[in-house]
């Protein structure tokens, strides 16, 4: 089907009020406005989910693909040059990329220590979180990352330039897969228009960033049936931050021994380096568990709920910890143990990131910017929205919910997606699967 003149126009207008709306976002950030600037995200998700529902089925020339693009790139290096403003992450990157380069094992002190004291700075130092406590919580090969960046420019715009450099490596494989696929390319903008991740990439620079491009090479290569190559993707992306690994059973195929062989040796050789940090080679991560709650259960939204309604349930996260480890190696074995011909993994690894995210129920923004890669492939509203509705967790910190506010924006995130996720359900029980959903032939 081909859009008509009227669609065009509308996705060219949409295109015009992003750019805008990205250009105000900058200017409230220049003026510290915080809550202004969240509202402005959010006008810029309510106009993205109207240009998905616009370009899902495709239809369009190809010259509106290459301005879905342009419109992209030109988001991007509006935003490049300005400082971080929603996170501080970036100038830990900065520092571990130097401390390495000094030849020091980043696992094994606080930037504030007095070993690491000639390399401080004016620029990068004071504005490190945590230095007085936490060494680095980031995994091998995120700290490959800032080792290489660094050694260009030891720059917190340097450092975002190669967050997007990342992104444009995720948009061509991603690209990729819709051509192999016979799917609308103009798709691409679920991924590259989507404001989470423009400003959490472009913006704050989050390494999360390599994560995406990692998985969406993992996605290509399990499509050509790559095993070595699948498997060192895949552990590419847990070792940028340990979460990826949950699509594994996605990627797996039954009796294959060498995607596993491959990710388990690509982490031994991701962590030999930094073995003689012993215990500490996981970093701040035991510290941030216990800072976000996960170790009490109080980081949980689900748990908290529940504990809400149901005061009997006690403080322990014991519980909730072991069902939601039920759920996913439930869902995992279920895909491990289905026929997933053709490109049904995508929709499988969908699934399970999704799963993962909602029962981890992240408190920052970006850690909700790596599901939106399989949403190019899988029509899930329900994830579109919890995926811009992530944006509400910048009305409130991270770390224990002492005033119960950010229960209540997590109620406004969760619960419109588990209601569409309900409605969805009800649909695939009740008809076929439409073409194009997860339509992908070489």
């Amino acid at each position: 089907m081909s859009a008509g003149r009227w669609q065009t126009g509308v996705l060219i207008a949409i295109g015009a009020l992003m750019l805008l709306l990205t250009g105000a976002g900058l200017a409230l950030q220049h003026r510290d406005a915080h809550d202004g600037f969240i509202v402005i995200a959010l006008i810029q998700g309510v106009l993205y989910l109207l240009a998905v529902a616009l370009t899902w089925r495709g239809g369009f020339r190809r010259r509106v693909f290459v301005g879905v693009l342009a419109v992209a790139a030109l988001m991007r290096l509006s935003i490049l040059l300005a400082p971080p403003y929603l996170s501080d992450d970036l100038y830990r990157y900065v520092w571990d990329g130097r401390v390495e380069a000094a030849g020091i094992n980043p696992y094994r002190y606080v930037p504030s220590d007095t070993h690491l004291a000639a390399l401080r700075d004016e620029a990068i130092y004071p504005n490190i979180n945590r230095r007085t406590y936490a060494p680095t919580i980031y995994p091998p090969a995120a700290e490959l990352i800032f080792l290489v960046t660094t050694r260009v420019s030891e720059s917190v715009t340097w450092m975002k330039a190669t967050m997007v450099v990342f992104e444009l490596t995720s948009v061509a494989v991603l690209i990729r897969l819709l051509v192999l696929g016979g799917l609308p390319l103009e798709r691409i903008v679920i991924y590259a228009w989507h404001p989470v991740v423009l400003w959490e990439f472009a913006g704050s620079g989050h390494i999360d960033a390599a994560i995406v491009m990692f998985v969406a090479l993992a996605l290509w290569a399990r499509r050509r049936e790559a095993a070595w190559l699948t498997g060192i993707a895949l552990a590419g992306a847990a070792l940028v931050k340990f979460f990826p690994a949950v699509i594994f059973p996605a990627l797996y195929r039954r009796w294959d021994w060498k995607m596993p062989a491959a990710a388990a040796a690509t982490v031994i050789a991701g962590y030999l380096p930094f073995l003689a940090a012993g215990p500490g080679v996981l970093g701040f991560l035991p510290g941030y568990v216990r800072e976000e709650g996960l170790d009490s259960g109080t980081g949980f939204f689900l748990w908290n709920l529940l504990r809400a309604a149901v005061p009997a349930a006690g403080s322990s996260n014991v519980p909730y910890l072991t069902i939601a480890a039920a759920v996913l190696a439930s869902l995992g074995i279920y895909i491990t143990l289905t026929d997933r011909a053709g490109d049904r993994y995508v929709a499988s690894a969908g699934a399970l990131a999704a799963a993962f995210t909602v029962l981890l129920s992240p408190h920052f923004p970006w850690y909700f910017a790596w599901i939106v890669a399989f949403l190019c492939f899988v029509p899930a509203p329900s994830i579109l929205y919890l995926s811009v509705a992530s944006l509400l967790l910048y009305f409130v910190s991270g770390g224990p919910d002492l005033d119960g506010s950010r229960m209540l924006i997590e109620a406004a995130i969760y619960g419109p997606f588990a209601v569409l996720a309900v409605f969805e359900l009800w649909r695939r029980r009740t008809a076929e699967p439409r073409s194009g959903w997860i339509k992908m032939e070489v």
